[in-house]
């Protein structure tokens, strides 16, 4: 890997590894109201208190498309931060167990599948599988994506 490039080249993606990423980060309620606010989601289990402790969490939950962003933004540093061209999509997206404030989430990635580009001789198409637990084990999210990743300079 040169400088300015840390994440991984097309061609340093191993099917089958499994990468566990040493960032972590603890969501709290500043977090989930702006994200909240910031998407125009009204939904009261995440912004009303009151509301959220009726229902059967008895308190507010995270918004699940911050727990989404969250998720796959602790994999970056690790895996894509300035070798990935573009997000190609979701081809699914699980929540097993909510998120609460002052939830801690870690994650971890395994290499599913890797192809070059048919259309760009310079990249290749990796499919990951992103899993974010909690502090208590339990896994919140699990989400499959692809990217468009460079491959590694001549």
């Amino acid at each position: 890997m040169s400088i300015g490039h840390p994440g991984l080249w097309f061609e340093e993606f191993e099917v089958g590894a499994l990468h566990r990423h040493v960032v972590t980060r603890t969501v709290t309620e500043a977090d989930n109201v702006m994200f909240t606010c910031l998407t125009m989601n009204p939904q009261p289990l995440h912004l009303d208190a009151e509301y959220a402790a009726q229902s059967e969490f008895g308190q507010r939950l995270v918004n699940s498309l911050y727990t989404l962003g969250l998720l796959v933004g602790l994999t970056v540093a690790d895996l894509t931060l300035r070798t990935t061209i573009a997000n190609l999509g979701f081809e699914s997206i699980t929540f097993p167990f909510p998120v609460f404030h002052g939830d801690t989430i870690r994650a971890e990635t395994r290499v599913i599948a890797t192809r070059p580009s048919a259309s760009r001789p310079s990249a290749g198409i990796v499919t990951l599988e992103h899993i974010g637990r909690k502090q208590s084990d339990d896994i919140v999210a699990v989400a499959r994506r692809s990217a468009l990743v460079h491959r590694r300079p001549a």
